[in-house]
């Protein structure tokens, strides 16, 4: 798969391209579903497949903290499209510039002149250009006039249930693991990098993996059982704690700590991912030190329990 940063300064696809546009957050099944119907496309018409997406996205730039919570950073996107049959991704850097081009503008010079569209799939439902005055009717009846085909994803259910990117993050605000990777097709994990934390865990014997997170706010909170992935090829077990870390200094800064069992190797600057199991609890303020500690005594024997009923099912007894 291709990345092209941007929109390009010159057509790129002398003979067109099918193409569908988004925030894929999470590219959950409802996505892959619309993936899929665009590689058919791309199959029948011999043209490549195209993706394109806004970082930030739109919500992002409009909204800044107050936007909803990401599923997936752009590292995590990139490599769920990467396993999917996708020819080129197109990265479009959203800003002023981008939110104030005119609809019929975009429609011309981005997917006409630039990107030579020749099959569009998008939502029947989305909104483009300055005052977000583009929408599926706009893209249908320049389509005819352009040359090229519009037509609407359509929607995936599950359990009766529209698969959404919105839907997924209510699943996972209060807990509900399975139900989001139902929709997800795949559990739902955390990536990032391993960075110097405050090493308070140390402390009280308790030392954390923290991982730096790129997103002012996740869309988990609590203590979970966990497995660990990114180093030397193995699945390790503990606990993690997502969220603001009440107890410690009552920010409102997302952190993602955590607690590997018998582990003691230096893994600063690894790029991991944190699988989340089942959630143990809500995260929550304590009294004193020596409370967290013993609390924490009893998430670690709680996750173990977990693992250890995971390995029964797993064996079949």
């Amino acid at each position: 798969m291709r990345l092209i940063r941007g929109i390009p300064r010159l057509p790129i696809f002398k003979s067109g391209c099918v193409l569908t546009i988004g925030n894929f957050d999470g590219v959950h099944l409802g996505h892959r579903a619309v993936i899929e119907k665009l590689v058919g496309c791309g199959k029948a018409l011999g043209l490549p497949v195209v993706i394109l997406i806004f970082e930030p996205q739109p919500l992002e730039y409009f909204l800044g903290a107050d936007a909803p919570p990401r599923l997936t950073r752009l590292r995590e996107k990139v490599t769920q499209f990467a396993k999917l049959s996708v020819d080129d991704l197109v990265i479009v850097r959203f800003n002023k510039q981008l939110a104030d081009y005119d609809a019929e503008q975009f429609i011309g010079e981005v997917l006409v002149n630039r990107l030579n569209v020749k099959h569009l799939v998008i939502g029947d439902d989305f909104r483009f250009g300055k005052s977000r005055q583009g929408d599926f009717a706009m893209l249908k009846e320049k389509g005819k006039a352009w040359g090229f085909k519009v037509e609407d994803t359509g929607s995936l259910q599950v359990d009766g249930l529209r698969v959404s990117s919105t839907l997924i993050r209510n699943a996972l605000a209060v807990g509900e693991l399975i139900k989001a990777e139902a929709m997800l097709g795949y559990p739902y994990s955390v990536c990032g990098r391993v960075v110097h934390g405050d090493k308070r865990g140390r402390t009280i014997g308790y030392p954390t993996a923290n991982i730096r997170m790129c997103r002012k706010n996740i869309p988990i909170s609590g203590v979970f059982a966990v497995t660990m992935t990114g180093i030397d090829g193995s699945e390790l077990e503990g606990i993690a704690n997502a969220g603001v870390r009440p107890t410690v200094d009552g920010s409102n800064k997302a952190v993602l700590e955590t607690h590997l069992f018998d582990f003691d190797q230096d893994i600063y600057g690894h790029y991991v991912a944190v699988h989340f199991k089942q959630k143990i609890r809500a995260e929550r303020r304590f009294q004193t030190v020596d409370e967290l500690r013993a609390q924490i005594v009893d998430d670690v024997a709680e996750a173990k329990k977990i693992f250890a009923a995971q390995t029964i099912e797993d064996n079949g007894l």
